[in-house]
């Protein structure tokens, strides 16, 4: 007589759900932005002790990450749709003068000089988005002309009207406690309104059709198009979200530093491409999502203001973020290719 063996049972992990949950957790294109933030806070926190830790070290890091966070996530969804805008570093600078000379030099109301300072800022995007639509140039090349206009016309109207390239502002009360003051007398006020733009930034992306679209012209531009999605007016959407945070980033700097300059923003142009690639964003286009770009941010932000808290010379912190930002392209690249690798044996 035959007996019946009683076939041991398979656990979960034998059978695939642990591995199918890490699975997912490695294609998100978070995954390798968090294990990167993560191991620099704890390289500066081992490092530099107490001082990284602290209170006036947090608010150090999260100041920058806030100031560069609200231009890197329009440039994170400009480049998820295949885009790029590099004309944010004249926008910024434009924006601050036009308050500071509407409000500080001329005496205008101060809502009259953030709304021109807005408009400036979509008006750029809206010529961005025209420009890259009708002549088919890379977005790179013609926002790069975009930008240096828009510098040429910021450094002659500047000269013109105050015969000076800065002008300084006074806020007004409600203005400063809007836009320009340090809460508890570290943390900017900033942060705030960074917390707002990644809330629209994740509900634009992540919930709404918005979103898909935006992936998809990302993907394939002609294949979005013959879906029936409007590519063109999502293109111009996109470039005017830019130059708006852009111009928006511009007013409360002025109203924060209380003077605006013809080369105020420069830095920005690369440091936020560097936040969204960082962040797990492919320069291809397609892939990429708003808690990467933040978590891109915060280390970006670290590895800036962390190397002033070590006995390093700050000199070298450009190597630094140089080799942060290789190590990154390269870690993102190693965590895409481990889930495709990964669903192909699925």
């Amino acid at each position: 007589m035959v007996t019946a063996t009683q076939s041991k049972p398979v656990s979960s992990w034998a059978a695939g759900g642990h591995f199918s949950s890490l699975g997912r957790l490695i294609r998100r294109p978070e995954a390798g932005s968090f294990l990167g933030m993560v191991a620099v806070f704890v390289f500066f926190a081992v490092i530099a002790g107490n001082a990284f830790i602290s209170v006036a070290g947090f608010a150090s890091w999260l100041n920058v990450a806030a100031e560069v966070g609200i231009v890197a996530l329009p440039i994170g969804l400009l480049m998820i749709a295949g885009e790029l805008d590099m004309s944010i570093g004249a926008i910024i600078p434009a924006s601050s003068l036009c308050v500071a000379i509407t409000v500080g030099h001329y005496g205008a109301p101060e809502v009259v000089g953030i709304v021109l300072a807005l408009a400036i800022g979509l008006l750029v995007g809206f010529v961005n988005g025209i420009l890259v639509l009708r002549t088919e140039v890379p977005s790179l090349i013609l926002t790069i002309g975009t930008m240096f206009a828009v510098m040429g016309l910021t450094l002659g109207v500047s000269v013109l009207l105050t015969g000076a390239t800065s002008t300084p502002i006074v806020p007004s009360a409600v203005s400063m406690a809007l836009f320009g003051q340090f809460v508890g007398g570290t943390f900017e006020i900033v942060i705030a309104w960074w917390l707002a733009v990644i809330a629209i930034m994740f509900l634009l992306l992540h919930v709404l059709p918005f979103g898909n679209w935006i992936y998809a012209l990302g993907g394939d531009r002609v294949s979005a198009r013959n879906a029936g999605i409007p590519t063109e007016r999502l293109t111009i959407s996109l470039f005017m979200i830019s130059g708006l945070c852009a111009a928006f980033l511009g007013v409360c700097q002025v109203m924060t530093y209380q003077s605006a300059q013809v080369v105020g923003g420069q830095s920005f142009i690369f440091n936020s491409i560097m936040c969204v690639v960082i962040g797990g964003v492919l320069l291809t286009g397609g892939f990429g999502s708003i808690v990467g770009i933040v978590f891109g941010t915060i280390t970006f932000a670290m590895v800036n203001q962390g190397i002033y808290f070590t006995t390093f010379d700050p000199n070298f912190g450009s190597i630094i973020i140089g080799g942060l930002l290789l190590a990154a392209v390269l870690m993102n690249d190693t965590f895409r290719q481990m889930a495709l690798a990964y669903s192909s044996k699925k």
